[in-house]
């Protein structure tokens, strides 16, 4: 499991999409939790980090895989000389100290952590340790938010139904031409043409069923694409590596995206 501070000096960009921002900020005043949904690299992530700047709030994001448990999110005794000392986890720190909670694909987790946090999603608003023999109420100021992308999980890990009627949930695709445009041009510094190029590689690519890829090209690869075009790196070589290279390892699929790739630049 990864725990991750969310920086609060550098400002965090982010092109809202629709009305997400508007969603969120009600959300966080009702004191209700929010689940995004979505594939990778569609700006989840980003999104959480962005709205806890504008609401000027601490966010801790966990990044769950299949090991994480519920010790990991509200903590554990460790032995520290001749005591025994409890050491609050990421979920339990966010709770004491208000703020958002960010977990990460949470369907990776293990079931013990969906029933940890099921009192965090109801009116009982509370976190109960029964390792450390405490309740917690959260304040008003605490929101719990999680994400999952609901076409990798298929057919292997899903949230229940009961689980996901516990949240608020809020859909994210990748944007649309322009403003996936707009978005390489500002998190870049590559010309209009390249970005123009991108976004066409990006379309292509997510149009082409028949590569068979697991997961399409993501906004995120398009944004590490160009930040290495406008360092100098020669766009196809750029492209290769940042997209053909990270979607798959079948050799023919990969041969197919980099003649794609080669077509448009």
């Amino acid at each position: 499991m990864e725990v991750l501070f969310s920086p609060t000096i550098e400002q965090v960009y982010y092109k809202p999409i629709a009305r997400e921002v508007e969603v969120f900020d009600h959300c966080f005043r009702n004191r209700l939790p929010l689940l995004l949904k979505g594939p990778t690299g569609s700006g989840k992530s980003r999104f959480v980090e962005y709205m806890a700047q504008k609401l000027d709030l601490p966010c801790i994001t966990v990044m769950c895989h299949e090991e994480t448990s519920t010790v990991d999110l509200l903590g554990r005794y460790i032995i520290k000389g001749n005591d025994t000392e409890w050491i609050d986890g990421p979920l339990t720190s966010a709770v004491r100290g208000g703020g958002i909670i960010y977990l990460d694909e949470i369907a990776e987790a293990r079931p013990d952590v969906m029933v940890a946090i099921h009192s965090l999603t109801d009116h009982r608003r509370m976190l109960y340790l029964d390792r450390h023999h405490e309740n917690l109420k959260a304040p008003d100021h605490f929101m719990l938010v999680a994400s999952f992308n609901p076409g990798y999980q298929k057919g292997y890990k899903e949230l229940k139904p009961s689980t996901r009627q516990r949240f608020v949930t809020l859909s994210f695709q990748y944007p649309a031409k322009e403003l996936e445009m707009e978005i390489i041009l500002s998190e870049t510094k590559v010309e209009k043409n390249v970005a123009q190029k991108l976004v066409a590689i990006a379309a292509k690519i997510r149009n082409s069923v028949e590569l068979g890829l697991t997961e399409t090209v993501s906004t995120r690869l398009l944004v590490d694409a160009g930040k290495l075009i406008a360092s100098g790196l020669p766009p196809r070589l750029a492209c290769t590596v940042s997209i053909a290279e990270t979607l798959t390892d079948d050799e023919d699929v990969k041969a197919s995206l980099k003649d794609l790739i080669a077509m448009i630049f």
